[in-house]
């Protein structure tokens, strides 16, 4: 009897590419359903506060430009 095949598992590249789109809202129906079932949700955490440590980064740069 054959065992079912596997989802490939994503690699954390594409996970980090999943949170990018998703944060800025661009994330199309059918991505989400093939993400739910092939992202690791380690990845999507690490990935997660890597966007946003990113994210604080360039608003507080900014900031620090504007002031000065």
């Amino acid at each position: 009897m054959a065992e079912p095949a596997k989802p490939e598992k994503a690699s954390f590249l594409y996970s980090l590419r999943a949170v990018v789109w998703s944060f800025t809202g661009l994330r199309r129906k059918s991505d989400f359903d093939t993400d739910s079932v092939k992202l690791n949700p380690v990845h999507i955490v690490i990935a997660g506060f890597l966007v946003v440590a990113c994210l604080i980064g360039v608003l507080l740069t900014i900031v620090k430009f504007a002031v000065s």
